[in-house]
This record gives C-alpha cells, sequence and structure tokens, in this order.
C-alpha cells in the first residue's frame, strides 16, 4: 500500500512539475516599511541543511549590479546526499519597500536532482525572473522594466527559499514518503 501510495505522490509531482513555469510570490503579510531592517546576510538550519541567503552588500549605488547568492550546505552523516527540486531549489520573491511593489520570482519547475556533498554549499545567483502582466497598471509595468538596468532606488527585502525533496531509504522493499523541506529566511539592501 504504501509503494502504491508513494508511486501515486510522486507521478503527481512529476505532472505538477511539467505544467511549466510557475512564480514564488512575495508572501501575504508584509511588513511595514516602518520596521527595522534586516540583516544583508541570513541563515537556516533545519535537519542536516543549512540554508543561506546573503546579498554581498547591504547597500549599492544607483545602476551598480547587486549581488545576491542563496547556498544550501548538507552536514549530515552521509558523504553525499540527493535532493529533488524545480529547476533550482532556490527561489527569491523580493518586495520593494518604497513603492510597495512585489517581485515575483518565476521558474520552470522539471523534477530535477542534485548531490550535495557533505560541507561543500551549492550555491546560486540572483538572476531575476520576474515579469508583469496586462492587468498591472503603467507605475508598475515601468518598474518591472527598469530591472532589465538593474535595480533603481529604493529599500528590497528578499523572501528566500530553498525547497527540495530528499528521498527517505528503502526499508524492506518499500519506499516511504520523501522528506519535504522549504527553509525560508530574509534579508534586505538598499539602492541609492
Amino acid at each position: 500500500m504504501k509503494k502504491s501510495l508513494w508511486s501515486i505522490w510522486m507521478l503527481l509531482l512529476v505532472l505538477a512539475g511539467c505544467t511549466g513555469q510557475v512564480a514564488h510570490e512575495v508572501p501575504s503579510s508584509v511588513p511595514d516599511t516602518e520596521e527595522p531592517a534586516r540583516e544583508s546576510r541570513s541563515e537556516r538550519v533545519e535537519g542536516d541543511f543549512v540554508y543561506r541567503l546573503v546579498s554581498e552588500q547591504g547597500e549599492y549605488a544607483a545602476g551598480e549590479q547587486v549581488q545576491l547568492y542563496a547556498e544550501l550546505e548538507y552536514t549530515g552523516k552521509e558523504d553525499e546526499i540527493t535532493i529533488s527540486h524545480a529547476a533550482s531549489p532556490f527561489w527569491f520573491p523580493i518586495r520593494e519597500l518604497t513603492r510597495e511593489y512585489d517581485i515575483s520570482y518565476g521558474m520552470n519547475e522539471p523534477l530535477l536532482h542534485t548531490t550535495l556533498k557533505k560541507g561543500e554549499p551549492l550555491r546560486e545567483y540572483y538572476k531575476g525572473a520576474y515579469g508583469y502582466n496586462g492587468e498591472d497598471n503603467d507605475a508598475y509595468k515601468q518598474f518591472i522594466k527598469s530591472l532589465d538596468n538593474g535595480f533603481p532606488e529604493g529599500r528590497y527585502v528578499v523572501y528566500g527559499s530553498a525547497d527540495f525533496l530528499v528521498q527517505a531509504p528503502e526499508i524492506e522493499g518499500e519506499a516511504e514518503a520523501p522528506d519535504v523541506y522549504k527553509l525560508t529566511t530574509e534579508i534586505e539592501f538598499v539602492v541609492k
């Protein structure tokens, strides 16, 4: 029974992954712009994993390239472990607090596998996967278009996450359901 439930679950996951591109949105509980600033680096530990979200600087000049990256490090007992994820395990939705604009982060969702070696972080830089739709107002569309030339002046919060699965080992010929991880944290940077 467990094996058939596991097979159905994996089939649904694969089918969902074949539907194309999805966007992680900024959380609905958005902070008030008067809230104190966050750090430009944050770390979250869960089980055998460390997730880091980093802006290489807390403040950038207008037109300067903003350098954001995420890391996932395995710290468990094994020499290596394989995780399953979308096109990347990392998501970078952003909220610009000055204008109160959300910058979603879209990504294709195939089911990919990555092997993490113990103590060697997997690092990925923010690539800017954003857009707008026909219902958005012109000011927002102009803001999104301007991101192609770098982040405009403002205060930005990155609501990063690492989303992935770890397959549990088979016990007596039956596959267990995978462990699902969604490690989240927030950082902030300013463009002046």
